[in-house]
């Protein structure tokens, strides 16, 4: 009896040492952060059609990245899934970002039923635009924004009581214009259901890979981005942009446009002076948005 005593002595200590070990990485692994391509998947039915709703100043790389992820996509079948096309208020040629002529496929009236959408920052949206993303909305798989496309998103009304984010840059524009929306700042995208907002620029890019793992899972979209030769990371971590969540704040010797937080040359920007203090601003849009409610930019830390 005093050998068996000794045995089960003998073995409880290499027994504890194991436990020890596995403890700690059973508890990490269980606080890891899920990172499944299977998250949030939807259920692809190819051919997908894609929707891109532009207007006149249309940002170039918000669509036109996108439209290139989508694009780039081929299934292990060889097929390529997505069907894209341009829609706007009319067929002529609007004239996007930096000059570029599009003639739009479709109009409002005329355009097939996506099953996603894609709205780049652009001029303000007419009612067709609104009334269109609005009802098609109800039968999308994605309806997601790129940059100030969430003001476009915002205006139709889908994004209240939820959260979304936009270009860093027009934070505090999107905070004021649309209160019942919770504006997430350093966030790469933000999902809500079928609807989804990117940053700014190249994070359209990171949506529609993101869109692309919904779609097909991670591995077609490492693919994609492989073939595409995009490095970026940010599809694979929504929080990835936070370099861009705490503000800049604007000082005597470095001022910064207390609309939109950017850098701004106090020897030609516009000025207004308000309460004894000098705001310079990077537009005379932005001096004006500054004159009609001053109060809500004006702050200690901003202005010189």
């Amino acid at each position: 009896m005093i050998v068996a005593m000794k045995t089960r002595s003998n073995l409880r200590q290499p027994i504890l040492t194991i436990l020890a070990l596995l403890i700690p990485v059973a508890i990490f692994i269980a606080a890891a952060p899920t990172n499944s391509p299977n998250i949030n998947s939807l259920k692809p039915a190819p051919p997908i059609p894609v929707a891109f709703v532009i207007s006149e100043g249309a940002v170039v790389i918000d669509f036109c990245g996108p439209w290139e992820v989508f694009r780039d996509v081929v299934l292990p079948s060889g097929d390529h899934p997505f069907r894209l096309y341009t829609i706007s208020d009319k067929t002529a040629p609007i004239t996007a970002g930096g000059g570029m002529k599009i003639v739009p496929d479709y109009t409002f009236a005329n355009a097939p039923a996506p099953k996603a959408i894609v709205i780049p920052a652009q001029s303000e949206p007419s009612k067709a635009m609104l009334d269109w993303i609005r009802q098609s909305t109800k039968n999308t798989d994605v309806t997601m924004s790129v940059c100030t496309g969430a003001f476009v998103l915002a205006r139709t009304g889908l994004l209240d009581g939820k959260s979304a984010t936009t270009f860093h840059a027009a934070f505090n524009t999107f905070a004021m214009q649309f209160p019942k929306i919770e504006l997430k700042r350093g966030a790469r995208f933000v999902e809500n259901g079928n609807l989804a907002t990117a940053g700014g620029l190249s994070s359209g890019i990171d949506l529609a890979l993101r869109v692309v793992e919904r779609y097909y899972g991670r591995d077609v979209a490492q693919k994609t981005a492989y073939n595409m030769e995009y490095q970026g990371q940010g599809w694979m971590n929504p929080d990835s942009n936070q370099i861009y969540a705490a503000a800049p704040v604007s000082t005597a010797e470095h001022p910064l446009c207390p609309v939109c937080g950017m850098d701004v040359d106090v020897a030609t920007a516009p000025k207004s002076v308000y309460k004894g203090t000098t705001y310079y601003f990077c537009s005379d849009d932005d001096k004006k948005t500054f004159d009609a409610a001053p109060d809500k930019f004006a702050t200690a830390d901003k202005g010189s």
